[in-house]
């Protein structure tokens, strides 16, 4: 039963897992008793659903004579009372459903027992039985008792075929194989890295926070190299040794091969993992493992966050300035912000990693909120990387390529003496744009305002919003020419290609997210760099995310400028963050690294403050030009999002939330405007953007504002708080 609560009789509120306004009001039938936190089937029209007994006093807007019963408790660990905290929190702050919100914490499909798995065991040998090596191989396998049938055959390299062959001689008979435990626990106490001087230092602060057993947040931030991992592995085994568990949150869990690699050498065996790309059936399993506290370590996505930890004991967000914590569809929740407010529910601290922490984070811990912790060196000696701004007025490409002479003339260097070189560019597939020479048309989606990205390699055009892909077409659909269809610009297949010609030995791999669609695609990219059997890497920004490559020492930038245009708030604080972190991928071992960046604007503060190495002062002159406008972190934003079937409902709608938007000192509203992508998927978009000082609470604002205006049919309204996109 829901922890902390009294059983109740009569009427309860139920939460359903759907985009609904609020909690329903169900009788309790005589003789049944719930708690909050019960999960309840129950009706919901002419069928029956199930949700979970909610906290608080019924909604009491229908007659207890008209309310229907609740069906039956399901046979379902309740959810916990912490969890029931922070889908409210959430839902309040993000003005969406509560409903929606506990959909992505109910997973219904999680709980209920495992289906148990099919093996295979020994029967009294038939005396005819013929036997073949592979048939006493598998005997043999069986032999200390029951076997899975994949395990068995794994274990015997055998086919599936043999198998059953001797199961029709009579030889094995099936049977139920009992699970294993999925994950072996973490051993605090396994022997580690000897760490630094200022590791250990941080380290023993991170440990203390873990024993206070209290919320707090701490910032660990350092150059890239210098073991922040490791040192917050440290608070990971703190909490180990208290008997609680812990959560920590990555970017990017697809590649994550060498955290867990890091992981493993550190606790012996591999963590609990939380992403998308499971079975359903480990799903479940760590599902399961979580609730029942088997799990001891979960690392994983951003939905990670709503696993039902019974002892949460430390939350970890690592690279915690990455835009990919953000979710946009959906809940628009920031997953680095739900961290922290989970780890304040559950009493436990918050760790927040990062070589380029977001100016959010920064402003935190000048006002005294967050704690930080600063790693100034890299790990063992090695030193940072030389940062060269290569001016491309003064050296250009030659005509049709993308790469200056001087970059061209280092990675013909770096490979010369047998290292590993990088190039970068932050724009998937061969060119961004394709025209016609002969009339300009230009190749457009149909469905977005977005142009239709060459994908050279599968002979596609295609959009990066919705996906539309059509063959590259013989003729200009416009105006009917001939093979006039030219790419503009580059993408990583173009730079690819011209790498090629450029250099015709070098073994050469593309990290991209098209190139790298999961976990094991990225584990063997790392495994083949790090065994040196690739020599020139060009990458996308999946590049920048914590790779460690011992033998890297040169990166290019070909397009350093890319990011800075646009008018986006944070395109400078951006560049810089993924500039430094792809630069931090040079010269991690004895060999000094070097990194070239490419710019027609070697003079922008974006620019001069990589040069230089002064990330500090690049952030605080940020936050000296976004504090007079209260701009964030200085101010909060929430967007408005409207969208219909025609440009006319849209406009209608957006012109209507414009005449009653709120007002008032300290309250601006930007809008309406059509969205930089005015059509996406088939719908016409308009945004309103709300601004407010610091001091000030947006979602009163905003509740008020979408309460007084009715919107039409087939137009919806997105509300996104503190929104990193303005797309």
């Amino acid at each position: 039963m829901g922890e902390g609560h009294e059983k109740r009789r009569g009427v309860v509120p139920v939460l359903l897992p759907y985009p609904l306004a609020g909690a329903f009001d169900y009788r309790v039938p005589h003789g049944m008793t719930v708690a909050p936190g019960d999960i309840v089937a129950v009706p919901l029209g002419n069928r029956t659903v199930s949700g979970v007994v909610w906290d608080g006093p019924p909604e009491g807007g229908v007659g207890d004579n008209r309310l229907r019963p609740i069906s039956a408790i399901q046979p379902a660990a309740p959810m916990r009372a912490d969890l029931r905290r922070l889908v409210d929190w959430i839902a309040a702050y993000t003005i969406a459903p509560p409903g929606e919100v506990l959909a992505m914490a109910l997973r219904l499909s999680m709980r209920g027992g495992l289906p148990a798995a099919a093996g295979w065991a020994l029967a009294p040998p038939p005396p005819d039985l013929r036997l073949t090596e592979a048939r006493k191989r598998v005997l043999d396998a069986l032999a200390a008792g029951p076997v899975s049938g994949p395990a068995l055959a794994r274990a015997a390299g055998v086919s599936a075929g043999v198998i059953r062959g001797l199961a029709d001689a009579g030889a094995l008979v099936p049977t139920i194989v009992a699970t294993a435990e999925p994950f072996a626990a973490p051993d605090p106490d396994h022997p580690g890295p000897t760490l630094s001087d200022a590791q250990e230092k941080a380290a023993r602060a991170l440990r203390a926070a873990v024993e206070a057993r209290a919320f707090a947040v701490t910032l660990l931030d350092g150059v890239t190299g210098s073991g922040k991992t490791e040192v917050y592995l440290e608070a990971v085994a703190q909490c180990l040794r208290a008997g609680r568990q812990a959560l920590v949150l990555l970017p990017e869990i697809a590649l994550s091969s060498q955290w867990l690699a890091r992981f493993t050498r550190r606790f012996g065996v591999a963590p609990a993992v939380w992403h998308s790309d499971l079975s359903t059936r480990t799903r479940r399993q760590t599902w399961q493992a979580v609730e029942e506290g088997r799990a001891p370590v979960v690392v994983g996505a951003r939905s990670a966050l709503f696993l039902p930890f019974p002892d949460l004991g430390l939350v970890v967000v690592d690279e915690e300035h990455e835009t990919a914590f953000k979710q946009e569809d959906g809940v628009a929740y920031h997953a680095r912000d739900m961290a922290v407010v989970r780890a304040r529910l559950c009493a436990a601290p918050a760790i927040l990693v990062s070589a380029t922490p977001s100016l959010e984070t920064i402003a935190n811990v000048e006002a005294g909120r967050y704690a930080r912790l600063h790693l100034p060196a890299r790990h063992g000696g090695a030193s940072l990387p030389q940062i060269t701004l290569l001016d491309l007025r003064e050296t250009p490409p030659e005509r049709g390529h993308f790469l200056a002479p001087p970059l061209r003339a280092a990675i013909a260097a770096c490979l010369a003496r047998g290292e590993q070189a990088m190039l970068f560019l932050n724009r998937r597939g061969y060119a961004p744009l394709t025209l016609c020479r002969a009339c300009g048309h230009r190749m457009e989606c149909p469905n977005c305002t977005a142009w239709l990205v060459e994908h050279r390699a599968r002979r596609l055009l295609q959009c990066h919003h919705c996906g539309h892909a059509i063959p590259i077409p013989e003729t200009c659909p416009q105006c009917g020419a001939a093979h006039s269809l030219t790419p503009i610009g580059p993408g990583v297949e173009r730079i690819t290609e011209e790498a090629r010609a450029d250099f015709p030995d070098a073994r050469l791999l593309v990290m991209a997210s098209d190139t790298l669609p999961g976990p094991h695609a990225a584990a063997d990219a790392a495994r083949a760099i790090e065994a040196r059997e690739v020599d020139l890497i060009i990458g996308t920004q999946i590049v920048a995310k914590g790779w460690h490559f011992p033998h890297l020492t040169l990166v290019g930038v070909v397009d350093a400028d890319l990011g800075l245009g646009g008018g986006d708030l944070r395109a400078a604080e951006r560049t810089v963050q993924l500039l430094h972190q792809v630069a931090g991928r040079a010269g991690r071992a004895e060999a000094p690294g070097e990194v070239m960046l490419q710019t027609y604007n070697p003079g922008h503060k974006v620019m001069q403050a990589l040069a230089s190495g002064d990330l500090d002062g690049f952030m605080a002159s940020e936050a000296a030009e976004r504090q007079p406008g209260h701009w964030p972190p200085f101010g909060r934003l929430a967007a408005l999002i409207v969208s219909a079937d025609s440009a006319e409902a849209a406009d209608l709608a957006a012109r209507d939330l414009g005449r009653s938007a709120p007002h008032g000192e300290g309250i601006t509203v930007l809008g309406p405007a059509p969205a930089p992508l005015a059509i996406l998927r088939g719908r016409h978009r308009r945004r309103l953007l709300l601004k407010v000082r610091r001091d000030m609470a947006v979602q009163p604002l905003l509740r008020s504002w979408l309460a007084g205006v009715r919107t039409g049919r087939g137009v919806r309204v997105d509300v996104d708080v503190d929104p990193l996109s303005f797309l």
